[in-house]
């Protein structure tokens, strides 16, 4: 009775063995899953940043000119279309990726709708997942996309700005009536979210625009 015992035990040995291992290998794989999902979490976050750094600068240099093109006939149609600010752009979403650990693989301006402006990049991180009880993590880099996009917030009042202040009053045969001082015009305003802003002095760009991350 006693051999039989010794022998069960025995030959219940291996099979702990190979479920420690088992266990083991599991506890290893999610490990690695881990690792994998860290980095790509990492290429995402310096997407994001990178986006959203590259509508930022946009926004501080399209600003004043915004703000021009609002008070003067013609709107904004053209103003997105300056390629030093995208390369601005472009360059400050560079440096936001490599500060976050990850290289700037793609960068794609494009407008949205009416008053809108697109940046979609695309990242890389500059490590990898490392090495795990999956072949090849070592070489594995976690990537990325993101988009932000720049939407102007304002417009221009009906009856102000560029439209020139109204009509000429028609010429009469009545004597010319004796000089006097022009009024002071008044300021110039913009209509942000509803609210009535003068652009003199030029208002936080905050509330000329939006900046966000989209889908």
């Amino acid at each position: 009775m006693i051999s039989a015992a010794r022998s069960d035990k025995g030959q219940a040995f291996p099979i702990y063995i190979v479920m420690v291992a088992g266990l083991l290998f599991l506890a290893l794989a999610f490990f690695a899953v881990g690792q994998a999902a860290a980095t790509r979490n990492g290429a995402q976050g310096a997407a994001d940043a990178a986006a959203l750094a590259a509508a930022q600068r946009a926004r501080e240099e399209w600003g004043p000119k915004v703000l021009a093109a609002l008070t003067t006939s013609g709107g904004v149609d053209n103003i997105f279309q300056d390629a030093i600010v995208l390369a601005d752009a472009q360059a400050e979403a560079v440096n936001f990726a490599a500060r976050n650990h990850a290289d700037l693989t793609g960068f794609e301006p494009h407008p949205g709708g009416t008053g809108q402006y697109k940046f979609t990049v695309s990242t890389t991180t500059q490590y990898t997942v490392g090495r795990s009880v999956i072949p090849g993590t070592e070489h594995k880099h976690g990537s990325a996309k993101a988009t932000a996009m720049i939407e102007l917030r304002c417009s221009l009042p009906p009856g102000s700005g560029g439209s020139g202040g109204g009509t000429s009053p028609t010429p009469t045969s009545s004597p010319a009536p004796t000089p006097t001082s022009s009024p002071t015009p008044p300021p110039v305003t913009i209509t942000c979210d509803g609210q009535d802003i003068p652009v003199d002095p030029m208002p936080d760009l905050e509330k000329i625009f939006t900046v966000k991350l989209v889908d």
